[in-house]
């Protein structure tokens, strides 16, 4: 089982998950590109020439976790049937269309009605990336290639914050959709071509224990496996206790240093690349830890890395209003410490954890929980970061709380590892 560094995984191995790596990060581009529009949505936006409220602007941002939630429950048992590349094109294609379409909208309702809508496209992701990993990838290796995998997503968040924040400065918000849905439909093609669903046969790899999940299952079967499966249930509720907190960072994070900074959304936007810096470092060492230090255990570096982000989300919204330089390092930890356990709870521990013939809707269920959470944290948001609630300061402590109590339920599977779940 072990092998040296080099030749770690097998050639097809790195193909399958360099493909992966770009595919799901893709994904971003026309996901997080909303935090760069919110300021317009609620400075510009007009029905009877006013902007958008905080708490419409939160319900707009809550619909795309909604139904990307529910679209992660649904997708979990279709992406156990269906081609994974056919699932990804439709996501990929009727995301970058609905970002277009987006753009050239007004009114609240309608909006909400299209984002909602994006966010079912977005949830055409995730699940058929992790059936074509639980494929390809053997356990004993599959920390590892989720850390990596996890890079792609950081690095496209970073990506998308640059493209979307310049096209917004200098175009208008608006740009701040068109632009990146051309690289999200720029990527549908080269996954079209170049993503293989499967090994021919047996896997090269000599030393996998198990058969690809190619032979689906009975929904119903996979339901009652999935929603007997007591380690999920706490996998979500971390998972949805940490979404609340991360998206609090991604969806407003661009509008509370405009606003306790005076930065304009091009400038905001340079700073918050910083973020995804830590993202990429934790994304990736998070996965190693727990295959080298751990056997495989996730929990013990959930837990750690969330109890940190508890605490330097404490100090963050302080930070930001006294020292630019000082909010910058907060901004490197804290997108270490939110990406590290993230893509731990999303792919790896769901894996590891669900019964056989069952990773994708395991991972399905996982985040369908996880987006609950972030749509429920959005809608929060959006109420008490309003000065007659309370303000951003209750707003961010709220998000420290939230990272918290993701902490207790991760440290409730503290010793559970694949052979927990039988």
């Amino acid at each position: 089982m072990t092998k040296s560094k080099e030749n770690y995984f097998s050639s097809n191995e790195r193909s399958v998950i360099w493909t992966i790596w770009l595919t799901y990060g893709s994904f971003y581009f026309c996901r997080t590109n909303i935090s760069v529009a919110v300021p317009g949505l609620g400075a510009s936006l007009a029905e009877g020439g006013a902007g958008l409220t905080g708490e419409e602007i939160g319900l707009i941002l809550a619909s795309l976790k909604l139904a990307y939630g529910f679209g992660q429950l649904i997708n979990g048992q279709i992406a156990e049937r269906l081609s994974p590349r056919l699932l990804l094109a439709i996501g990929m294609l009727g995301s970058a269309a609905l970002n277009v379409l987006f753009g050239f909208s007004t009114g609240f309702y309608f909006l909400l009605f299209v984002w909602a809508t994006n966010g079912y496209s977005q949830s055409l992701g995730w699940t058929p990336c992790m059936r074509v990993m639980g494929n390809w990838i053997p356990f004993y290796k599959r920390g590892r290639a989720i850390g990596f995998i996890g890079t792609g997503y950081q690095i496209t968040l970073g990506l998308t914050y640059f493209i979307a924040g310049q096209a917004s400065e200098f175009l208008g918000w608006r740009a701040a959709l068109y632009v990146p849905a051309a690289f999200l439909a720029a990527a549908a093609v080269y996954m079209v071509i170049f993503l293989k669903e499967a090994p021919d046969g047996r896997n090269e790899d000599s030393d996998r224990h198990e058969t690809p999940d190619t032979a689906p299952s009975s929904v119903v079967r996979n339901v009652m496996l999935t929603f007997s499966n007591p380690a999920l249930w706490l996998l979500g509720l971390s998972l949805g206790l940490l979404n609340a907190s991360r998206y609090g960072f991604l969806d407003w994070g661009i509008t509370h240093l405009i606003e306790v900074q005076g930065s304009g959304v091009g400038k905001a936007s340079l700073k918050y690349l910083i973020l995804p810096v830590g993202a990429v470092a934790g994304s990736y060492m998070a996965g190693w830890m727990t295959d080298r230090f751990f056997g495989g255990r996730r929990a013990p570096v959930i837990c750690g890395l969330l109890v940190m982000l508890g605490v330097l989300t404490l100090l963050y919204e302080y930070v930001a209003r006294v020292s630019v330089a000082a909010t910058l390092v907060l901004l490197v930890l804290i997108g270490f410490c939110i990406y590290g356990p993230q893509v731990l709870l999303v792919g790896t521990a769901p894996s590891d954890l669900a019964r056989r013939g069952t990773t994708a809707a395991a991972a399905g269920f996982v985040n369908f929980l996880g987006y609950m959470g972030a749509a429920a944290g959005d809608t929060i948001t959006g109420h008490y970061k309003m000065p007659e609630h309370g303000g951003w300061e209750v707003a961010i402590y709220i998000w420290a709380g939230w990272a918290f109590g993701s902490a207790f339920f991760a440290a409730m599977l503290w010793n559970a590892n694949s052979e927990s779940t039988s």
